[in-house]
């Protein structure tokens, strides 16, 4: 229950509408629901500030559905999905009523999936304000646009927040390779709230295209930094920048590269101060502890 909820129900008492005891009963029902093969937790968002984040991989596109269908229901007007396949969204796309969009980035949804975010999709990113009806079981959930942004692996129940995002997050990609990684960051960064600048193909190996992104590094308030190979870039970054370096290694390279290893440890071993890592190919935690530091 989140906290308009909570002072409704108080008014409630107040007037007499509702009883104290069954406002204690209502108060001390589980924040979350129990679907049987997930637990989808209502309160995220009042605990943490953002709502519940669904990890597709390894999850059935229905029960992606059911759990989608459960936090919309509970009010969160937004949820995203992380590492979702081309398959799962064509199913989810048609579970939701919207075709699946595999459009570029910043698009908020494609053709049919365009529809309006009228269910109380207007709150802030992933909270779990207004209110939605329980949808009936296995119809479509409307007045919500879905997308799927293809080369993330994203899935986007309820489109993206309106407006122009607070801060400013500097995604950097060392190699065209490295996108997929940077764009799982950069959209989830833009989903929760957070104005987002891309600088692609930076790597070190031509170090003057880097120096070409100085003054948007200049204006970040955190930078993520993504490279495979031998896991440069975040260094240099760091060494240019006064704001905090995300670095993400990718497990972009040849066979000593060891899937992503070699970079982790180059990163976990950087010579600059300021530079934090996530694990390999983690582009969704980097955009998530971008966010944090941006909104902060």
């Amino acid at each position: 229950m989140n906290r308009a909820e909570t002072r409704l129900l108080l008014e409630q008492v107040a007037a007499g509408e509702l009883s104290a005891e069954e406002a204690a009963a209502r108060l001390e029902r589980a924040p979350f629901e129990d679907l049987g093969y997930a637990k989808p937790d209502f309160a995220r968002a009042e605990r943490q500030g953002v709502g519940e984040v669904v990890y597709g991989e390894g999850k059935a596109a229905q029960q992606i559905e059911g759990i989608c269908r459960a936090l919309v229901a509970s009010g969160q007007p937004r949820v995203l999905v992380t590492r979702l396949d081309d398959a799962k969204a064509a199913a989810l796309a048609e579970a939701f009523g919207a075709a699946a969009d595999a459009g570029g980035r910043g698009a908020d949804a494609g053709g049919a999936a365009a529809g309006a975010n009228a269910g109380g999709a207007d709150a802030g990113a992933g909270g779990a304000t207004g209110g939605a009806g329980a949808p009936a079981e296995g119809a479509p959930v409307r007045g919500l646009a879905f997308s799927y942004r293809c080369e993330a692996r994203l899935g986007l129940v309820g489109g993206m927040p309106d407006g122009p995002g607070e801060g400013c997050v500097v995604v950097a990609a060392a190699g065209t390779s490295d996108v997929p990684v940077a764009e799982e960051a950069a959209l989830t960064a833009e989903f929760l709230g957070s104005a987002v600048v891309r600088c692609y193909d930076v790597g070190v190996a031509g170090i003057h295209r880097l120096f070409a992104c100085a003054d948007d590094l200049s204006r970040a308030r955190v930078v993520v930094a993504v490279a495979g190979m031998e896991g440069a870039l975040p260094s240099v970054v760091a060494g240019l920048v006064s704001c905090p370096v995300i670095a993400v290694p990718t497990s972009v390279g040849y066979g000593a590269s060891f899937g992503g290893v070699t970079a982790l440890l180059a990163m976990l071993n950087s010579c600059a101060s300021g530079v934090s890592v996530v694990n390999i190919d983690n582009g969704f935690g980097a955009g998530y502890q971008a966010s944090l530091i941006n909104r902060r």
